[in-house]
């Protein structure tokens, strides 16, 4: 376990925000209930109490692995810091000066801009608002189409021309033997240069078409269920293609995608309360000239 002081302070350094963090777990302690926030220590008379705990973890930052005792003892430790550095600090009047007022200013702007934002996303959150979001995005997909297919390379970089030569050849013979009835997959384990080819026997699983290049993608797409295409080039060299299945894409569950549609309902509820204050605001740009009023165009007679 780190010495308290050393544990704090480097965080107190590095982070902008705990000017804001430390005013407001000196100045809030008064209005929290006494017997749901217990009071947990006390640094020359200043109370940490339990619920000041969480912004400590915020701003202390990425904390190692540890029990949560230990935890617990950690960020009071931080704590203990902050209130000695700050209250030393205010001693020296560090904060009179205006480049700390700023500073100050800013840190409360901030943390005033994440409450308020904060706010608007949990009050826009409701089981309506997602599941709206979700029909709209199921109306969106419409019935896309995915192939599941295999494939087999040989790789030639296309500024190669002998190295193309070389592996096209390699597919037609491949080809042929397919033909004749060997096994695509085990084919594809002996001798494919995909890497992950060799593991899976050349499977690709299902997929869209804008998810290949579209060279692949074409021939891919064109083949019927079972069938072998010809000899595919594309950027990575020579291909054969086998279409194992065909589908329209399966529309996920609301349950599948939940998180992200809450986190769209929440971000557009934000974006769409700034668009609001900005709309309504009177902004002026003092760092740039003001745009020269355009002539007026002479009446036509």
């Amino acid at each position: 376990m780190p010495t308290p002081m050393f544990a704090g302070l480097p965080v107190l350094l590095r982070r902008a925000g705990v000017l804001a963090a430390a005013i407001l777990i000196v100045s809030a302690s008064a209005l929290r209930a006494q017997d749901k926030d217990p009071v947990l220590a006390k640094v020359n008379g200043v109370e940490i109490r339990q619920s000041d705990l969480a912004t400590a973890e915020e701003e202390a930052g990425q904390i190692p692995q540890m029990a949560p005792e230990a935890k617990r003892d950690y960020l009071i430790a931080f704590m203990t810091d902050m209130v000695l550095v700050s209250k030393a600090a205010e001693a020296k009047k560090l904060g009179d000066g205006a480049d700390f007022k700023r500073k100050l200013d800013f840190a409360r702007n901030k943390l005033l801009m994440t409450a308020l934002l904060e706010s608007a996303g949990k009050e826009a959150l409701t089981e309506d608002a997602m599941r709206r979001v979700y029909a709209d995005a199921v109306k969106q997909m419409g019935e896309e189409q995915e192939v599941h297919a295999r494939h087999i390379l040989f790789r030639a970089a296309a500024n190669d021309e002998n190295a193309g030569k070389e592996a096209e050849i390699k597919i037609k013979a491949i080809i042929e033997r397919i033909k004749k009835g060997e096994d695509f997959a085990k084919l594809a384990i002996e001798l494919t240069e995909d890497p992950s080819g060799k593991a899976n026997g050349g499977d690709l699983g299902f997929f869209a078409k804008e998810q290949m290049v579209p060279e692949f993608a074409d021939v891919a797409f064109k083949l019927d269920k079972g069938q072998i295409s010809e000899p595919v080039k594309t950027q990575f060299g020579w291909h054969v293609i086998k279409a194992e299945d065909k589908r329209t894409k399966p529309v996920p569950t609301f349950e599948d995608v939940k998180p992200q549609v809450e986190t769209f309902v929440m971000r557009k509820a934000q974006a769409d309360l700034v668009t609001k204050l900005r709309e309504g605001a009177k902004i002026e740009r003092l760092d740039k000239p003001a745009e020269a009023a355009k002539p007026a165009e002479p009446e036509k007679k």
